[in-house]
């Protein structure tokens, strides 16, 4: 939180608007002296602390986790949640996907204090007991030191949420900017952006990123497992993902962006005007956003239809910085993407190529041991410790692995 509050005070100073920038400084202090009051140790106990702030129609709720009595840290979430909502509905909406929906039933802890009382909340603690195997509690009236976490949550929560709509703000004033600078009829209400990913070819992932006017819609991202190309040839790759989106989109009469961005220049945006021309897609404007010399940030070239030359911005220009904001999301995103999908293929590839591991003993092996690198970290004897593992099998996994 408090990088997120820096990142929008400097940008504040760059803009000359020092008022907000002292406002945003003086948030980044009150913070930092709440992270200071957070270092404390007190006995023993595993919970969770949930706070919730809202202001209009935007909520954040605010999770520290204590272990062993000692505060590790807090995060803070941000749902779309419709304006009619109550808050006691936000909290357990959000209490149900963030404990229910998790992987691993450990991470679920022995109390769960909460601001408010939810709708059905003794349902959701035998819910909670039975995936974790223990007894939770849900407490909303909590006393003595415990009332002070959440008190600092909720704190912590109300900062947040600060920066959170400050940044939305921004952002919309950045595409205010965009809609100037490129002479738009309207302001854009929705933008998609596409970015390639991959190591020489391998594990290649394309990503499709959506904004709003607020700023980011992340449960409208996607990403697409690109097969069938040449490997490396990201034009190939880019018209793939792009029929794949925009074809699922017009069939499913789910809404199209006002302007869709590619990462990349003349060649890129041809791709895609050709994609949707054979899609008979109308109205969308297409930007090739193509990286400038040394590829510095600052100095992008955008590519628009029917225009010879491309279009330069000013390095500080707010329309600028919205393209970039949103093709730098589309790299993360997609780079998360690939770095996912070929670290799950070298881990699987190289327990595939053991003679006598199919796919039940190659799972029993990464859920003992969490992961490829502890297991490539093993001796031959913990892995013969493995259900369904021979010693003799277990010395050929360990040659294997070490080759």
């Amino acid at each position: 939180v408090i990088d997120d509050i820096a990142e929008q005070m400097e940008r504040a100073a760059q803009e000359l608007d020092y008022e907000t920038a002292a406002r945003l400084r003086d948030e980044i202090a009150a913070l930092r002296e709440i992270q200071q009051k957070q270092v404390i140790t007190t006995g023993q106990g595993n919970l969770d602390i949930i706070s919730l702030a809202q202001q209009t129609s935007h909520y954040v709720l605010y999770v520290f986790n204590v272990r062993h009595g000692r505060i590790l840290g807090g995060k803070a979430y941000f749902p779309d949640v419709p304006a009619e909502h109550k808050a006691a509905e936000v909290l357990s909406a959000f209490m149900g996907q963030f404990y229910c929906q998790t992987e691993i039933p450990h991470a679920i802890p022995d109390e769960i204090i909460m601001p408010l009382k939810i709708p059905e909340q003794d349902w959701l603690m035998a819910s909670l007991a039975e995936r974790s195997g223990h007894k939770v509690k849900l407490l909303n009236k909590p006393s003595g030191e415990k009332k002070h976490w959440l008190a600092l949550a909720h704190e912590n929560a109300q900062q947040a949420l600060i920066a959170h709509v400050a940044d939305k703000l921004a952002f919309y004033k950045q595409l205010e900017c965009l809609q100037t600078a490129l002479q738009l009829d309207n302001l854009p209400q929705r933008l998609e952006c596409f970015d390639i990913s991959h190591t020489q070819g391998e594990a290649t992932v394309a990503a499709c990123v959506v904004f709003d006017q607020q700023g980011p819609r992340k449960m409208d991202y996607r990403r697409f497992n690109i097969t069938d190309i040449t490997p490396g040839d990201d034009t190939a790759a880019m018209r793939q993902a792009l029929l794949r989106r925009y074809k699922h989109l017009k069939n499913e009469e789910e809404n199209l962006p006002d302007v869709l961005l590619i990462d990349g220049g003349k060649g890129q945006l041809k791709q895609a005007e050709q994609v949707l021309e054979e899609l008979q897609i109308n109205g969308i404007l297409i930007i090739g956003v193509a990286k400038g010399p040394g590829r510095k940030s600052g100095l992008e070239s955008l590519y628009l239809p029917n225009r010879a030359q491309p279009i330069g911005l000013p390095a500080d220009s707010l329309a600028l910085r919205a393209i970039l904001t949103i093709r730098d999301e589309a790299h993360r995103f997609a780079i998360t993407g690939h770095r996912g999908r070929r670290a799950k293929k070298r881990r699987t590839s190289t327990l595939e190529d053991i003679p006598g591991i199919g796919a039940k003993r190659r799972r029993e092996l990464l859920r003992q041991f969490g992961g490829l690198q502890a297991l490539q970290n093993a001796s031959a004897d913990d892995l013969a410790k493995v259900p369904g593992i021979s010693k003799r099998l277990a010395e050929q996994i360990y040659l294997a692995l070490k080759a």
